[in-house]
């Protein structure tokens, strides 16, 4: 009953995974409304989509999911924000994210060295995917230094837009089924 009439091949579906057929507005549209319709107070669904958002910006990426609900259970946000959230990290953002936190963490580190005099050897100054492979264990920590403070900075910033998103979404819908009930009524 919902099916195409004519079936997309393979090359079409693909581009569609990379590039979507509609607009990012058309899509940031999309999710603006599915989040002003999710039950809840607007501080529930932003601190779902918030820690959603956040998590992503770990390395644990096989734990996005599972990270991000055990947070949501103690900030108490909504499992389904969280979820739209994570779409923060996706296989577009990932290397430029896993970059960043990376680098964010060995500079900390290299600072923390200089003030405590303490050296840690070994620590790699340079990012490749032979390192990646042969010591994946050496990444990890320098990206878990470097994800924190990104997580508290996209946490915030993304739960007071997405507060004022639903906020507003909620305040104008509410005012067009007044509007309408009003109209009826007169009529």
């Amino acid at each position: 009953m919902f099916k195409r009439r004519k079936r997309r091949n393979f090359n079409e579906r693909l581009r569609d995974i990379f590039w979507p057929k509609m607009t990012w507005r058309r899509i940031r549209s999309y999710y603006a409304h599915r989040m002003g319709r999710l039950p809840g107070t607007p501080y529930f669904i932003a601190c779902g989509f918030a820690t959603g958002a956040a998590v992503s910006f770990t390395p644990f990426l096989g734990f996005h999911i599972l990270l991000g609900g055990l947070a949501c259970w103690v900030l108490r946000g909504s499992f389904v924000a969280m979820l739209i959230g994570t779409v923060i990290g996706n296989p577009w953002t990932f290397p430029l994210i896993w970059l960043l936190i990376y680098y964010t963490g060995h500079w900390i580190m290299v600072i923390c060295q200089l003030e405590t005099g303490l050296a840690t050897e070994g620590m790699p100054s340079e990012l490749s995917f032979q390192m990646l492979r042969d010591n994946p264990m050496e990444l990890l920590l320098p990206m878990t230094i470097g994800s924190t403070p990104y997580m508290f900075v996209v946490w915030f910033a993304s739960f007071y837009a997405v507060r004022r998103v639903v906020s507003g979404y909620r305040g104008l819908r509410s005012e067009r089924i007044r509007a309408a009930y009003l109209r009826r009524i007169k009529s």
